[in-house]
C-alpha cells in the first residue's frame, strides 16, 4: 500500500480517512476549520501590526511582531496535533477507536479552553454584562455567574486554561500510545 500521508497538510485527509472514530473525524474537519480560522487571523493581524508600525524603526517592534506570531503558533500547534499524533500512530502501528476519540475530546476542549481563556483575558472597557440567553423555549442562566467570575479574574489568568490543555494533549497522547 503506498504511503499517502504527505506530511502536516496530508495528515488532514490520512487522519481523517483512517480513522474510525466518527468524532475523530468530525474533529478533523472542525479542527482544520479553526486552524485556518486563527491562521487567518494571525496573518491579518500581523499585517495589521506591520502597517501600524511601519514608519517606527526597529528594536522593540520587531521582537512584538515576532512574539505575536509565536502567539499564533502557540495557538494552531495545539489545535493541529492530535491530528498529527492519530495520523502518525495510524503510520506506524494502527490505532485503536480510545486513542482517536479520546485526542478528538482533547481536541475539542482545548477549543473550548481557548474561548475561556479569551473571557478571562477581556480589558474591562471590552466586557459585555453577562445576560441570561434563550435557546428555544429554554432561557439559560446558570452561565452568567461563570462569565462573570471569568471577566473579574486578571488578565493572565486567561492563559492557564489553553496551557493547560494543550499539556493535557500531549499528556494524553503519551499515556494512551
Amino acid at each position: 500500500m503506498a504511503d499517502d500521508y504527505g506530511g502536516v497538510i496530508g495528515a488532514f485527509p490520512y487522519a481523517f480517512r483512517h480513522s474510525e472514530s466518527w468524532l475523530f473525524k468530525c474533529y478533523v474537519l472542525v479542527g482544520a476549520l479553526a486552524t485556518g480560522v486563527v491562521s487567518l487571523f494571525v496573518v491579518f493581524g500581523l499585517v495589521v501590526l506591520i502597517g501600524a508600525t511601519a514608519g517606527v524603526p526597529g528594536g522593540s517592534l520587531t521582537l512584538s511582531r515576532s512574539f505575536y506570531v509565536l502567539v499564533g503558533l502557540f495557538v494552531v500547534a495545539p489545535l493541529v496535533a492530535p491530528i498529527l499524533f492519530v495520523a502518525r500512530r495510524h503510520r506506524r502501528t494502527g490505532s485503536k477507536p480510545r486513542y482517536d476519540l479520546s485526542l478528538a475530546l482533547a481536541g475539542f476542549v482545548f477549543m473550548l479552553s481557548v474561548y475561556v481563556g479569551l473571557l478571562a483575558s477581556v480589558p474591562a472597557e471590552l466586557q459585555t454584562p453577562a445576560e441570561p440567553f434563550t435557546v428555544g423555549p429554554v432561557t439559560v442562566s446558570a452561565l452568567v455567574p461563570v462569565v462573570q467570575l471569568l471577566y473579574d479574574l486578571p488578565a493572565i489568568y486567561g492563559l492557564v486554561p489553553p496551557v493547560a490543555c494543550a499539556a493535557g494533549i500531549y499528556g494524553l497522547h503519551r499515556l494512551l500510545r
